[in-house]
């Protein structure tokens, strides 16, 4: 098992990743990203970066995530927005190897924390997630603007 940085000729790739994420999470009618989406924000603006979890040179599972930043720490911190293992390689600890590898990168930059979203339904990451020692911020509420909303507000 190897990690790699995504490049560029990786784009479709990503794209495959997300889509069959959000399909397994029931929202595949929401993924409206594109290649050339993915290819201008990930690469040309440097917004995210993904690794890929390899089994003899086929990425098994990827990881989305871009920085974000503590106040309170002082210090960035790396936000992950997605985390995939494609069904076939489940059961080998690939997921935890993910996270385990982000947990090294955020730990060399310096960062204060890793964090992430999850579904409230999804009961076995939750599971997976708190026997890592993860805790659930159970005092906050994520709240988001978007679509017509963000661009009425935007206007105002």
């Amino acid at each position: 098992m190897d990690f790699r940085y995504a490049e560029r000729k990786d784009t479709g790739l990503i794209l495959q990743f997300i889509r069959e994420l959000a399909e397994y999470e029931y929202m595949l009618d929401e993924v409206v990203a594109t290649p050339e989406l993915l290819e201008e924000w990930i690469f040309d603006k440097e917004k995210a970066e993904v690794i890929f979890l390899m089994e003899e040179e086929k990425e098994a599972g990827f990881a989305l995530f871009f920085h974000n930043f503590s106040t309170f720490l002082g210090r960035s911190g790396i936000y992950l927005e997605d985390l995939y293992v494609r069904p076939e390689y489940r059961g080998k600890g690939y997921g935890k190897a993910l996270l385990t590898q982000l947990a090294r990168i955020a730990a060399e930059r310096k960062c204060g924390r890793l964090e992430w979203w999850c579904l409230d339904w999804n009961k076995p990451s939750i599971d997976f997630y708190l026997s890592m020692g993860a805790e659930p911020m159970e005092d906050w509420t994520v709240y988001r603007i978007s679509g017509p909303a963000l661009k009425e507000l935007a206007e105002q």
